[in-house]
């Protein structure tokens, strides 16, 4: 690890706020859907892709926020409809990585697996979820 700075995720809480406000405020965001925003996340994707192949940290810095910001509205959107919000998303993805990383969080703990070993894992683990129904193929 380096000594560079580690983020606190302070503002991650105050985005969702903001994201809200801009709905309530804002014609152009309170008329989307996630179908009509679908598109958006593409793009966005495909941006922060190409900043990586240029290797341009500000770029990427950029990018990732357009797509930070899609996965937001989205959040807000499911929020909503009373679907799912933002805290269900990260206890999802938590809860996924914890099964997905044995060798990290569980049983598996120090066993330091090569790479191969832990992509093999990762897709036994896929596997075990999609039998149990926890995931979509």
């Amino acid at each position: 690890m380096t000594d560079a700075p580690r983020a606190t995720g302070a503002g991650l809480a105050e985005f969702l706020d903001m994201m809200r406000q801009m709905r309530a405020e804002c014609a152009w965001k309170a008329s989307q859907t996630h179908e009509s925003l679908a598109q958006y996340m593409t793009e966005e994707a495909g941006e922060a892709v190409e900043a990586i192949h240029e290797g341009d940290d500000r770029h990427l810095q950029e990018e990732l926020g357009d797509v930070l910001v899609q996965i937001y509205f989205h959040a807000i959107l499911a929020e909503e409809r009373g679907a799912f919000t933002m805290d269900d998303i990260v206890e999802g993805l938590r809860q996924k990585m914890i099964r997905r990383n044995p060798h990290v969080f569980g049983g598996l703990r120090g066993t330091n697996p090569s790479i191969e070993e832990t992509n093999r894992i990762w897709q036994r683990v896929k596997e075990q979820e999609e039998a149990q129904g926890l995931r979509r193929s």
